[in-house]
């Protein structure tokens, strides 16, 4: 995938409204340079002392109306500009999330939480600096280099070529020297500061580690020598920086001096009047302000194509292209029943490995419940991927209702929920928590999930009641009551199948039994697949699978393996101690 795919995409759709702030852009430069003219030529005028006030009066009303509209044409230019990259970066962020929905089961397993917080919080919002310091003021430059050129060609065309070349060391040599200077010391800093959100990402989510390890002081020390590295190499750009801009300024300096000596001939030669040798020489200024800030954007250009790089990277990683912002969302389908199956699935993550699942089947019609045991890395979670459709078998099929599973795309969300072993919570109220669901869900519809998840009476008895904020992750509940209102999530949605990737890892004996009688008397009607290192509430499964290496080992009701497998009977006496064994 091209790194212009991001970028061109948005470019089209907001064509005219680029031709439109380019030309803002031009026409403030045109109406600075305007007001300085016209300053200058009446500073000059009202110095010979006027016999009428009526000789100065139009350069002074031309003054207020340059003055107003400079300011009026400014503010609507960074109005529309600033107003349309924001819409550009909204879709970006839009279309980078779907890019990423697809691969939700794997982000963890592909993608740096860090990395993928210094994407959004720092990669798309450079690309908007792309537009309002490169590309409209560079357009916009080009268009006053092309007037200011033309506007003294006639006049003297040997000054005109002059001043083209100070305008192109301005606007041309001085960025393209700043880049060729500064470009490895940018690439440098956009890596440092991606390593440094990566290794803060890190500590900050391992924070409790670091200071029982006693080691927290090692890391700070660790932080501040990478942070010192990056100041060093700003420090280093910081110098360069200084230096252009002397030249810069000295080569306004020549301008202006050149302006001067070549106004004055030519009011000496009789060519222009007296008074208009000041406005000459002002103009020179606001012309001058349009070229000076290209240098310090274009030495930025290293930092833009890192970020379109980590975007592009992202995008080959997931195997899908950034495709536009879609307006016409459709319904996931509604499903009232489903069966389920996995017919002889095979798996294997790289060619060459061992299969991650060694032809597996399972036949799960609509009410059916099935436990899934096996020690990690048995293939339990890999199977759980083929059966929502994140993997496709590399040998048979899994299906539902006669269709392959991977083939449902946005659908699978109406035939398939997940209550895993650590659901998210967000950062708002108990009722957004649990309407995630079902966003078009009432509030009544509301309170009675939570009633059949026996959170109802908690919840009514806090202050804020339905409206009272979870907290980050939501800490403001146990991890019972947290995998209760994910469990109320899920009757909301309403899907024929629900998969229980073990939710009760963490949780005390009492709380995990008194869970998993919830879990199983509120989706009596549902098909369970459920995932579990431990075998309490086994005894109400129809159907029960051992795994190991990617196979199915054992598989039969609880009583069956009971009887028929010792080594079943063995983990049942090791996880449930305290009952007898008969």
């Amino acid at each position: 995938m091209k790194r212009e795919a991001w970028l061109r995409p948005e470019s089209r759709a907001f064509y005219w409204r680029f031709a439109a702030i380019v030309a803002l852009g031009a026409l403030t430069a045109g109406c600075a340079a305007s007001l300085m003219f016209t300053s200058g030529y009446l500073i000059s005028k009202s110095a010979l002392r006027p016999e009428n006030i009526l000789m100065v009066y139009v350069p002074i009303v031309l003054v207020r109306t340059f003055g107003t509209s400079r300011a009026v044409v400014s503010y609507v230019e960074r109005l529309v500009g600033h107003d349309t990259v924001l819409r550009m970066i909204s879709h970006l962020r839009v279309r980078l999330y779907r890019l990423l929905e697809p691969q939700a089961l794997f982000i963890r397993s592909r993608f740096r939480t860090g990395d993928m917080l210094g994407v959004l919080a720092d990669d798309i919002e450079h690309l908007q600096n792309v537009y309002l310091r490169i590309v409209f003021p560079g357009a916009a430059a080009f268009i006053v280099f092309v007037l200011s050129i033309a506007a003294l060609g006639c006049f003297d065309g040997r000054f005109a070529l002059l001043t083209a070349v100070y305008l192109l060391i301005l606007g041309l040599l001085l960025p393209v020297a700043s880049l060729a200077v500064t470009r490895k010391n940018h690439t440098l800093i956009k890596r440092q500061r991606g390593g440094l959100y990566r290794k803060l990402t890190d500590a900050v989510l391992g924070m409790n580690d670091w200071v029982v390890s006693g080691r927290a002081a090692s890391f700070i020390e660790s932080y501040e020598a990478d942070e010192a590295e990056m100041a060093r190499l700003e420090r280093r750009t910081s110098d360069w920086t200084r230096r252009r801009n002397a030249i810069a300024q000295g080569v306004v300096g020549l301008m202006v001096v050149s302006m001067i000596y070549w106004a004055g001939q030519q009011a000496a030669d009789q060519h222009i009047a007296a008074t208009l040798i000041a406005a000459f020489v002002l103009v020179v200024f606001p012309v001058a302000d349009v070229f000076l800030p290209l240098s310090e954007a274009i030495e930025k250009l290293p930092q833009y194509r890192e970020s379109l790089n980590r975007l592009s990277g992202i995008g080959e990683q997931a195997g899908i292209a950034p495709a536009p912002v879609r307006n016409d969302q459709k319904a996931a389908a509604v499903w009232t029943t489903a069966h389920l199956q996995v017919d002889n699935a095979c798996y294997q993550y790289e060619p060459g490995n061992r299969r991650e699942i060694d032809h597996v089947s399972l036949d799960l019609p609509q009410g059916k419940k099935i436990a899934i045991i096996g020690r990690s890395g048995a293939g339990k979670s890999t199977l759980l991927k083929l059966i929502q459709g994140a993997l496709v078998p590399a040998e048979g099929q899994v299906t539902v209702n006669g269709m392959p599973v991977h083939s449902l795309a946005d659908d699978i969300s109406g035939v398939i929920s997940v209550l895993n072993q650590s659901p998210h919570l967000f950062d708002t109220s108990v009722t957004n928590n649990i309407r995630l669901g079902k966003p078009e869900a009432s509030d009544e519809d509301i309170r009675m999930a939570a009633k059949l998840v026996k959170l109802d009476a908690l919840i009514e008895s806090l202050p804020a009641g339905y409206r009272t904020p979870m907290h980050e992750t939501g800490q403001r509940f146990s991890g019972g009551e947290r995998q209760r209102i994910a469990l109320a999530r899920i009757l909301l949605q309403d899907t024929p199948v629900v998969l229980l990737d073990e939710p009760t890892v963490g949780l005390d004996p009492r709380t995990e039994r008194d869970l998993l009688a919830t879990i199983f008397d509120t989706l009596q009607d549902k098909s369970l697949i459920w995932v579990t290192h431990h075998l309490v509430g086994a005894e109400q499964m129809d159907e029960i699978i051992f795994m190991e290496n990617g196979r199915v080992e054992m598989r039969g009701t609880h009583v069956e393996l009971m009887e028929r497998y010792p080594r079943y009977r063995n983990l049942y006496r090791l996880d449930r101690p305290s009952e007898t064994i008969l």
